[in-house]
């Protein structure tokens, strides 16, 4: 099979229908072989009536609904778990994401060696204030932390050879986040294309000015895990051993300056009367404590066991 196309949604009906022919007329337009695997969110509108209806009537659609709203980076984990084409392409359900653009992206993943190619909205349609200042901020944020090059982290539009999606673990909010994934896997050929955005036709936007506040703690966390996710100890260990010796070493002078002054027949305050001992002493504590945390996280690494982070309520063409 040529292609997988994986669509994440949520009360997107109006645009389904018409998603769906368009996609279908490129399909037989370019004669791939294809699948399209729709994922619903928890819509709570007709939307899963829709998916279920096409699929019935056309084998190349697939459906899956959640049985609430787990979020996106979780629909994108229950595509790719099923996604069997060589070439895996996202795409938003609401008509901002050309499928035109799949041809050439199809072909800079199997002509031009690519891991891993990203869409760019070059040009956009949405709110100068409320979206494409905080994306260009948090864009370039990313890029900075990092180190993947891209203009566009957000964009929907992406394609990716099958062995990336099935080497990669989406949870959370990390979808936004997936070539930094790709990247930390060992996949890194990732390229970049400028692509079509298109004004919302139907409904509202599904994200407000929140989303980039929480894009920005999970591109902390990324960074974090990029370092230090598989080596916990290194972080919180190191430093955890480092405020130790300084907090100790610290307390070891107090102690030896009090023993010298009453050696030498000097006054000196008891070491409990010195503000010092006990900043030292914290010191001392907060080290073990990262010491310990580290070494929790590394026995949690250990023995950890995959937990489902979604519920599936039904399927539909699988």
């Amino acid at each position: 099979m040529n292609l997988s196309i994986v669509i994440p949604l949520l009360n997107e009906a109006e645009s389904l229908p018409e998603l769906y022919a368009w996609i279908t007329k490129v399909m037989q337009k370019n004669n791939f072989s294809y699948e399209v695997l729709f994922i619903d969110d928890g819509s709570t509108d007709d939307s899963w009536k829709i998916i279920s209806d096409i699929s019935h009537d056309d084998s190349h659609i697939k459906g899956i609904r959640f049985q609430r709203n787990f979020g996106k980076s979780q629909a994108l984990h229950a595509g790719f778990a099923q996604a069997e084409g060589e070439v895996v392409i996202t795409m938003d359900a609401d008509l901002q994401d050309s499928p035109d653009e799949i041809p050439e992206l199809y072909k800079m993943i199997t002509q031009e060696g690519y891991h891993l190619v990203s869409g760019w909205k070059k040009k956009r349609y949405d709110s100068v204030i409320s979206k494409n200042l905080p994306s260009k901020l948090f864009n370039w944020a990313a890029r900075q932390t990092s180190g993947v090059k891209l203009n566009d982290f957000n964009c929907g539009l992406k394609a990716y050879k099958n062995e990336v999606v099935k080497n990669i673990e989406v949870s959370g909010e990390m979808h936004r986040y997936i070539p930094v994934l790709a990247k930390n896997e060992g996949f890194t050929k990732i390229g970049e294309k400028v692509v079509i955005h298109q004004a919302r036709k139907y409904g509202t936007t599904k994200f407000g000015m929140s989303r980039f506040i929480n894009g920005f703690l999970d591109l902390i966390t990324i960074w974090f895990l990029s370092k230090f996710g598989k080596r916990p100890m290194h972080f919180f260990g190191a430093n955890g051993v480092i405020m130790f010796g300084i907090g100790f070493i610290a307390a070891f002078i107090i102690g030896a300056r009090k023993l010298y002054k009453l050696y030498m027949g000097e006054p000196a305050i008891l070491v409990t009367q010195d503000p010092w001992f006990y900043i030292s002493l914290t010191t001392m504590v907060i080290g073990t404590q990262l010491f310990l945390a580290g070494f929790i996280g590394e026995m949690i690494l250990k023995n950890k066991s995959n937990i489902s982070r979604y519920k599936i309520a039904e399927t539909s063409g699988l």
